[in-house]
């Protein structure tokens, strides 16, 4: 498994767990009322700061465990790095034009936030499977 396969797994991984982290915290303190009334900033901001630190910890962990490893890039690491940024940028698109769409609709700003996290989390999540798609099934042929 190369490098950036291996941190391709690793986005993956700490952005599911991240955001079901966050969905749970949410939920959580859901006491019935309307859930736009649930205090959600403390956590979303710690859930991306911590997902980051946990992405950032894991990558250094993975270089200590395996100090010679190569971390040099090829074309075709290149390629599928691109291939999966362009599928996983969609998904900020798609986040900003909802977000936009539902300010100019006034909607409450627990749901405006909270699509442009879940538009996020999407956009590395399913950036980082085609990556890992691609690493293992090979790049495409156009």
């Amino acid at each position: 498994m190369t490098h950036e396969e291996k941190r391709a797994w690793i986005m993956l991984v700490v952005s599911v767990i991240a955001y079901a982290g966050y969905v749970t915290v949410v939920l959580g303190r859901h006491d019935g009322g309307p859930l736009t009334a649930v205090p959600y900033v403390g956590a979303l901001l710690w859930t991306v700061g911590g997902a980051m630190v946990a992405s950032i910890v894991a990558e250094i962990v993975m270089g200590v465990a395996n100090p010679r490893a190569s971390r040099v890039t090829d074309d075709r690491d290149r390629e599928i790095g691109r291939l999966g940024d362009h599928v996983g940028h969609a998904f900020v698109v798609i986040g900003a034009v909802s977000a936009m769409l539902m300010a100019m609709a006034e909607w409450d700003w627990f749901w405006i936030a909270n699509v442009i996290y879940l538009c996020f989390v999407l956009s590395a999540v399913i950036g980082a499977l085609a990556k890992v798609i691609v690493y293992r099934r090979g790049v495409p042929q156009w």
